[in-house]
């Protein structure tokens, strides 16, 4: 009988050894909102999240500006203002500081000594992604940021890893709850944006200072994030073209709803045949899209892909507890692959597609402009959009208005004052067909200039057609 064979040669695991018995050491940067229930979550949950991840968890330590002011639910004695030295003894890093300093140089640290990070910072991912991933690869340690793009909702997991044997084309998302409640609210109630953005301040969904959700910044990180993962290509926020909400209007949402659309601010990534386009605006979205149905302050995200087809993910993409769910699961994560020497998925950035200028993607345009009610200015309108390669879907035509001008003044002086004359004024609402963005961009600039055009009211955009 032949001697039995000897049993394959496993490597063994890279990576730091680690004595069984000795717990993984968590160290926590920043206690903000979504940090406190990241806090209280391990110490409440420790016995469970330890089993889950297969060894024990231990808080070491949390970073914060003021260690000397109290913290509801928090011990005091794991505060610490010298995040430098927590991450000196860590395992796992968990940075929840936000911003690009000194987040960024506290991770890089945390990376250079093999220590896994998890982070919610989307803008320093935005920014400083391929820095952080190099490091993290150097170092053979999982860089994980489920948390990053839309809070509670598991979208980087899906689009990096269920997802890798198909071809995405299309990321549609509203990745900001504080504009889609606002816009919610002024279609539902009828209100101003102003009053609107008072109200959410009101009840915690924006900042004292609104910008980067009104302006588009918050979700242009997003946007970047999103289509470095699905494209396996490399986005800079600096390479996503940003337009937020500031300038939406009551009539704005009204004529939304009369011609068949909801707004949304949107943050939208998609593969052409000449490379990839990331960017962030207002869009009408037709009421039977299923991104027409997310209200409030939540988030919902819709991909398509060449195989799977078309996907929605839809959650609370913000607040201390929904976020640090996706937190605490990237942690669980982590904390497995150390155990067994290994990390997690690294950066997919092989596909290196050229990233494409605003005036290079391809949408549609509804145009809302006032022009003089003769006979002969649809035709010269319809004109302008041939000339500029631009067909139109649909013309809708209002009530005629009445605007008043002053005559020309007589070649003559005279001491009568001439009488104030009018001029039937129509409202047309126009939705082009798909275009290049510059094609309709400069189709707007010449109907501005026609004669018969009293004054474009509004452009808006036209997705999830």
């Amino acid at each position: 009988m032949p001697a039995a064979a000897d049993p394959p040669t496993v490597p063994a695991p890279s990576g730091t050894p680690r004595a069984e018995d000795r717990p993984l050491r968590v160290a926590l940067l920043g206690c903000g909102v979504v940090g406190t229930e990241v806090a209280r979550g391990l110490l409440e949950n420790s016995a469970e999240l330890s089993a889950r991840a297969g060894a024990p968890l231990e808080l070491v330590g949390i970073a914060v500006r003021d260690a000397s002011r109290e913290r509801e639910g928090i011990p005091s004695g794991l505060l610490t203002e010298d995040a430098e030295a927590l991450v000196a003894e860590a395992d796992v890093v968990v940075e929840l500081m936000g911003g690009i300093e000194p987040a960024r140089t506290l991770i890089l640290r945390a990376l250079e000594r093999g220590a896994s990070v998890v982070t919610a910072n989307k803008q320093l991912l935005a920014e400083q992604g391929p820095v952080l991933f190099e490091a993290a690869d150097a170092a053979r340690a999982d860089l994980s940021f489920e948390a990053a793009v839309a809070g509670a909702i598991p979208i980087v997991r899906p689009v990096r890893e269920s997802l890798a044997g198909d071809q995405v084309q299309r990321v549609l998302g509203i990745v900001n709850g504080t504009t889609n409640y606002v816009l919610d609210e002024m279609t539902s109630q009828g209100l101003d944006l102003e009053d609107v953005v008072k109200r959410a301040q009101e009840l915690g969904y924006a900042e004292a200072d609104p910008t980067a959700d009104v302006d588009g910044y918050d979700a242009a990180a997003k946007a970047a994030i999103l289509a470095s993962l699905a494209f396996h290509t490399r986005v800079s926020i600096h390479q996503v073209a940003r337009e937020g909400i500031r300038a939406i209007t009551r009539d704005d949402v009204d004529w939304a709803r009369r011609t068949g659309y909801v707004l949304k601010l949107l943050a939208i990534a998609e593969r052409t045949s000449e490379g990839v386009a990331a960017r962030v605006h207002p869009a009408l979205v037709p009421t039977d899209h299923p991104l027409a149905a997310v209200r409030g302050a939540f988030n919902a995200v819709f991909v398509e892909a060449e195989s799977a087809g078309p996907l929605m993910f839809y959650g609370q993409g913000a607040g201390g507890r929904p976020t640090s769910s996706a937190v605490l699961g990237d942690l669980v994560s982590a904390a497995r692959d150390r155990l067994v020497g290994g990390k997690g998925p690294r950066e997919s950035a092989y596909a290196s597609l050229p990233v494409l200028s605003a005036d290079a993607a391809v949408t549609r345009y509804q145009i809302r402009l006032e022009v003089a009610d003769r006979t002969g200015v649809l035709a010269q309108v319809a004109g302008v959009l041939a000339d500029h390669g631009v067909s139109i879907d649909t013309v809708r035509q209002s009530e005629a208005l009445t605007a008043s001008f002053e005559a020309e003044p007589a070649s003559e002086p005279s001491a009568e004052v001439e009488p104030e004359e009018t001029e039937p004024v129509a409202r047309l609402v126009i939705t082009t067909h798909a275009a290049r963005e510059a094609s309709l961009a400069a189709t707007v600039a010449a109907l501005d200039g026609l004669d018969p055009v009293r004054q474009i009211t509004s452009v808006l955009r036209v997705e999830g057609v």
